[in-house]
C-alpha cells in the first residue's frame, strides 16, 4: 500500500510464515519468557494507539490510513509473541492476559490534539518509540537461543525500522508547516525516551506474569526492567542514539553520538547492575 509521500505499510510476513514446528522449549530462558509475555501485551494494544493517532490527525486522511495499517502490524506482533508464549507455557492465554492488561491500563483514545504540543512533536515521539522497539527486538534476537523466537524478533525488528521511517517521513512533512526547532524536537525525543519505565510496561509485565497479588508500580517496573535491560549491548545503544538524533534533526553518527553513546551505555550498565542487585 503506497501513500502520497512514498511511505508504505504492507504485511511482509504472516503468522503462517513462522516455523512453529522448530520450537525448542529446552532453549527457552524463563526470564525471557516473562518479558516476551509483557511485550505481547503492548504490541497487541496497537489498535488503541491508532485510535489516538487518528484523533490527533483527524483531518489528515493519508496519515490516518497509514496509522491504521501500522496498527495491523503491531497487533500481529502481539499475536506472534503471544502464540509463542502460549506454546512454551500452556498455562498462559494471550487474550485473558490482555483483558487483564486493558482493565488496568488505558490510553486516551478520544484526544484531539497531541500531548507533545504539536503534530511534529507527536511524530518525533512516535519515531522514538520505534527506535526503542527496533533496538529492543534486535537485541533480543541476538540474545535468545530459541530459533522460533529468534525468527519472530527478526521480523518484528525489521517492521519497527520501517515504522520509524514511516513516522519520520510524515514528521518531515509536518515540519515544513510547523517549523518546530531542533531544540524542541530534541526535548520531545529525550522526554519520550525517558518514559520507557512508565506504567505501561510495568503493568503489561504484571498482567502477563503476576498471580492474584495487587499491582505495585515500583515492583513491576523493576521486575520488567531487570530482565529487559540485560539484553542490550553497546552497538544497540549507539544505533538507538543515532535514530534519536536523526528524529531530532541532528547528524545521526556525528560528534554528538560519539559523546552521548558512552554516557548512555554507562547508564544502561549501571541500571543493569543495580537492578540485578535489587532483584524484583
Amino acid at each position: 500500500m503506497q501513500g502520497r509521500d512514498g511511505d508504505s505499510i504492507v504485511k511482509h510476513w504472516t503468522l503462517d510464515d513462522i516455523p512453529w514446528d522448530r520450537l525448542d522449549r529446552r532453549r527457552v530462558d524463563p526470564e525471557v519468557l516473562r518479558i516476551v509475555k509483557a511485550a505481547a501485551m503492548v504490541e497487541y494494544n496497537g489498535g488503541d494507539y491508532a485510535s489516538y493517532l487518528c484523533g490527533v490527525f483527524h483531518d489528515d486522511a493519508d496519515f490516518q490510513r497509514a496509522a491504521r495499517e501500522w496498527a495491523v502490524e503491531e497487533v500481529q506482533h502481539g499475536e506472534a509473541l503471544g502464540r509463542w508464549a502460549e506454546l512454551v507455557d500452556p498455562g498462559f492465554d494471550l487474550r485473558s492476559a490482555f483483558k487483564r492488561f486493558k482493565d488496568g491500563f488505558q490510553i486516551d483514545t478520544t484526544a484531539e490534539s497531541s500531548i507533545r504540543g504539536s503534530r511534529t512533536g507527536e511524530l518525533v515521539a512516535r519515531c522514538i518509540v520505534e527506535t526503542g522497539t527496533s533496538s529492543y527486538y534486535t537485541a533480543l534476537m541476538e540474545t535468545v537461543d530459541e530459533p522460533v523466537l529468534k525468527e519472530i524478533c527478526r521480523n518484528i525488528a525489521a517492521d519497527e525500522l520501517r515504522h520509524y521511517k514511516l513516522f519520520y517521513s510524515h514528521m518531515r512533512r509536518y515540519l515544513k508547516r510547523e517549523k518546530v526547532s531542533r531544540l524542541r524536537r530534541a526535548m520531545v525525543a529525550i522526554s519520550r525516551a525517558g518514559e520507557t519505565e512508565d506504567d505501561e510496561l510495568a503493568y503489561a509485565y504484571y498482567a502477563a506474569n503476576a498471580g492474584s497479588e495487587p499491582y505495585s508500580r515500583r515492583r513491576y517496573t523493576r521486575a520488567y526492567a531487570r530482565r529487559a535491560y540485560g539484553v542490550y549491548r553497546p552497538h544497540h545503544v549507539r544505533r538507538g542514539i543515532a535514530m534519536l538524533l536523526k528524529a531530532a534533526g541532528f547528524e545521526p553518527y556525528g560528534r554528538i553520538n560519539r559523546v552521548v553513546t558512552p554516557l548512555a551505555w554507562r547508564f544502561v550498565r549501571t541500571r543493569q547492575q543495580l537492578l540485578a542487585l535489587g532483584g524484583d
